[in-house]
């Protein structure tokens, strides 16, 4: 087969389409219902207190008798499950984790909720709850198969089409709806201008910001048919060489660039009505000058987000148990610094009867006015009653099978995800792959799971296939390993994820180069990876390892997909950060 190479030159996305996107404000604060007023005026200090925590419980059920479960719950909270959580600090919202034994299929899941809400709705307040998680797309999803699962935000915006975005957002809105969950912490608006950054990457859509923007916009509309979204991490956590999870990040830029840059993706979420917007743990000078972290400083919660940029919707915290957040305070004064900075909800803080007690305790010294509370309780509750909750916050637990993870969405997902595989390299005009060319394919690299289901894959098309996983930074007898396996084959296909950060990965790359057989190297995650060893002639960057994206990428290598997706990001040079090796919106097809 002959091969046709030419750059595939990125395209704007028109003003029109997003002036399509847009929707009534969703997130903005109308005067409260009568509802609202009613039910603030009837509840006591302890139970608008509890509405603004969220947390986790271990279990399948609200009442998991699982003994490792009730063990974990006591160890945690001292309760015996998620039903006792809820009663005991009048939760106003739960978050589920696969770690927390919360999302081990979808028909569980949607019993789960609906015991959750029989809890909140039974007791004390009787508000129904908020029922998050983490359904980003792509490396972060909590909702697993059957469940669809979609390639990510920077493979979205290898795609360029806020439309596919949207889509995306529909789909995960409504599953999600379907089995009790009715906020997504996502999506994330963070714009990834720094290529090491070690905790956002590939959650990131893009390093433009008109790009993030538009993405954004387009997903806040698509998610909120059903859920509510929720933009993260403000005011932008994408130039960060520090993880807030376990340090805390200083951001450098002037007012001028978090204008430029950061900031634009979440004006374009607060157009859109953004329901919820989650605070980043990170130190901005150029907003606020003391060194407090934005979750908890009032200069950028209350005075840029608030006033500056209009925004009247719920605030919710990142994670309070991430050490960002904790280096200025200890556990008992964060939540209370946080709500006099001006957010609404405090997420999962490390010691809850601490963070609960606190709370009531600065209300009381008249530290927090009560005033105060009610408002941030105002937001959350006029947010449950724009989701629906009031009026039936239940979930059929016998239609979820007709709603999630549907064929129909299966190829939905396909269909998105064959227009974001880019091809960065193809020197030896090696893609595609003739399948009877080659007789036996050696597959290795990183990824157990993404190893082997790659090789099914490419034997699906006709050649033998082995497979030799080395993990995320192979050792020198790891890589000789897989040169010595790699012996007889006449084609040897390698993964790579966050190999920027993994030197033995960089190696294994240039050993199996040094072979002599072709080679052709796929990242599954960060694209950034093609600097460590720009001496492969083939390089496609799949931006996820999820199966979804690894069918897309054996479609395009096979030549069943003409490949269509370009950078999102500007790819540096490895020796020198301040040169681009490969630019925004590169890519090759044919």
């Amino acid at each position: 087969m002959l091969v046709t190479r030419r750059v595939v030159t990125a395209w704007a996305v028109t003003a029109v389409l997003l002036a399509a996107l847009t929707i009534p404000a969703a997130g903005a604060a109308p005067p409260p219902s009568n509802w609202v007023k009613r039910t603030i005026d009837g509840m006591t200090l302890r139970e608008k207190v509890g509405q603004m925590f969220m947390t986790f419980g271990y279990g399948q059920r609200v009442d998991d008798p699982d003994p490792a479960m009730v063990a974990a719950n006591r160890a945690e909270y001292g309760v015996d499950n998620t039903q006792q959580l809820i009663e005991k600090y009048n939760l106003g919202g739960v978050i589920y984790f696969a770690w927390s034994n919360n999302v081990n299929n979808p028909q569980q899941i949607a019993g789960l909720s609906n015991g959750v809400q029989r809890v909140a709705t039974g007791s004390g307040s009787e508000v129904p709850a908020l029922v998050s998680t983490d359904q980003e797309g792509g490396i972060v999803a909590r909702v697993l198969e059957p469940a669809t699962q979609f390639p990510g935000n920077m493979a979205l915006g290898a795609a360029r089409d806020p439309q596919l975005a949207r889509s995306a957002a529909q789909i995960t809105g409504r599953e999600l709806a379907a089995i009790g969950i009715n906020q997504d912490l996502a999506p994330v608006a963070d714009v990834n201008v720094n290529a090491q950054n070690p905790v956002i990457g590939v959650r990131s859509f893009s390093s433009n910001p008109s790009l993030v923007s538009d993405l954004t916009a387009a997903q806040v509309h698509g998610y909120e048919e059903n859920v509510a979204a929720t933009a993260k991490h403000f005011p932008g956590h994408g130039d960060t060489s520090t993880d807030s999870h376990t340090g805390l990040p200083v951001i450098t830029h002037s007012r001028s660039e978090l204008d430029q840059i950061d900031l634009p993706p979440f004006r374009a979420a607060i157009a859109q009505g953004i329901d919820a917007i989650m605070t980043a743990h990170i130190v901005v000078p150029a907003l606020d000058a003391s060194g407090r972290p934005a979750t908890l400083s009032k200069p950028i919660m209350t005075g840029l987000l608030r006033k500056e940029m209009g925004y009247n919707g719920v605030v919710i915290t990142d994670a309070l148990g991430m050490q960002g957040v904790r280096e200025m305070f200890g556990d008992a004064r964060v939540p209370v610094e946080a709500i006099k900075a001006g957010v609404d909800i405090l997420l999962m803080p490390p010691e809850l009867d601490i963070a609960f007690n606190s709370v009531l305790d600065a209300v009381r010294s008249g530290e927090i006015g009560e005033g105060r509370i009610n408002h941030s309780v105002q937001r959350i509750l006029t947010l449950k009653q724009r989701l629906g909750l009031i009026e039936d916050p239940y979930v059929d637990e016998s239609q979820v099978t007709s709603v999630v993870g549907t064929p129909a969405n299966y190829q939905a997902a396909d269909a998105i995800t064959d227009r974001t595989v880019t091809v960065v390299k193809n020197d030896e005009d090696r893609l595609p792959l003739e399948p009877d060319a080659y007789d036996d394919v050696f597959v290795t690299g990183w990824g157990v799971t993404t190893t082997s289901r790659l090789a099914s894959h490419i034997s699906e098309r006709g050649p033998a296939t082995s497979v030799y996983e080395t993990g995320a930074n192979p050792s020198v007898a790891q890589r000789q390993a897989a040169v010595t396996r790699s012996e007889g084959s006449d084609l040897i296909v390698v993964t790579t994820q966050r190999a920027w950060a993994a030197s033995g990965q960089q190696q294994l790359v240039k050993d199996l180069l040094a072979t002599g057989t072709p080679v052709v190297v796929v990242a599954v995650r960060d694209p950034y990876d093609i600097a460590y060893f720009d001496s492969a002639p083939t390089y496609v960057a799949t931006y996820g390892y999820k199966e979804v994206s690894l069918n897309s990428v054996t479609e395009v290598m096979f030549g069943e997909e003409s490949p269509s997706g370009l950078l999102p990001v500007d790819i540096p040079r490895a020796d020198d950060p301040s040169q681009i090796l490969y630019p925004y919106g590169f890519g090759l097809t044919y």
